[in-house]
């Protein structure tokens, strides 16, 4: 299963088979831009592919204006065929039911055992299907997913971030510390090196550069 290669993964993206290794990150009308980019910066870095899936193949608009053609289309995107699902705040995910279909595919991964990541207004999604009931999560604030009606408070954590087996959970302020949730969850980093590159891009702490020499965080930076 894909969930089975995915912890096997070394540093460069390839599994124990030699395959390549595929992250997808979901893109849209209103996308906040600024909450994927250490997430898929690093990734790709470290050897993995990142690939977008919008609604269509149309190009979307970013939060930021940017334009994405995404790499296919979201009734294109298997579990099987992916490492990782990322979903990303926006917008549109508080004005009606249009990325729902997003939250359906998470719900898809899931059930295969496939991790996904969701950051921001992404925790709305899948608040309202249903898919935070039963797990660990955080969000932006509690009241904020209290309001889509979901049955999940109780599993509530005031959190930077939050991993509950396959689903990692952020708030829009969080992005460094949703990105380390990812490599942890992928292994594209573990131990002190986990810890020193989030010290790195979370605090500042030049401490950090001498645990990650060697991994080309510096000059990344």
């Amino acid at each position: 299963m894909a969930t089975d290669t995915a912890q096997q993964s070394d540093s460069n993206g390839t599994d124990s088979n030699g395959t390549d290794r595929i992250v997808h990150l979901a893109v849209y009308d209103t996308w906040a831009d600024w909450e994927t980019g250490h997430t898929t910066a690093f990734l790709a870095q470290h050897g993995w592919t990142v690939r977008t899936v919008g609604p269509t193949t149309g190009t979307v608009t970013t939060m930021g204006g940017l334009r994405i053609r995404p790499d296919l289309a979201l009734a294109d995107l298997a579990p099987a065929d992916s490492a990782l699902l990322i979903l990303a705040g926006a917008g549109a995910w508080d004005a009606g039911d249009d990325l729902a279909p997003f939250a359906a595919k998470a719900r898809e991964f899931l059930d295969a055992g496939v991790p996904v990541a969701a950051i921001c207004g992404a925790t709305a999604g899948l608040a309202r299907e249903g898919l935070l009931d039963g797990r660990d999560h955080t969000s932006a604030v509690s009241f904020y997913l209290a309001a889509t009606g979901y049955g999940g408070g109780a599993r509530y954590r005031d959190a930077d971030a939050v991993t509950d087996g396959d689903l990692i959970t952020a708030g829009p302020t969080e992005p460094v510390a949703f990105a380390r949730e990812v490599f942890a969850r992928l292994g594209v980093y573990e131990g002190e090196k986990l810890d020193a590159w989030y010290r790195l891009f979370h605090d500042s702490d030049p401490s950090a550069y001498a645990v990650l020499e060697g991994e080309g965080e510096g000059e990344a930076a």
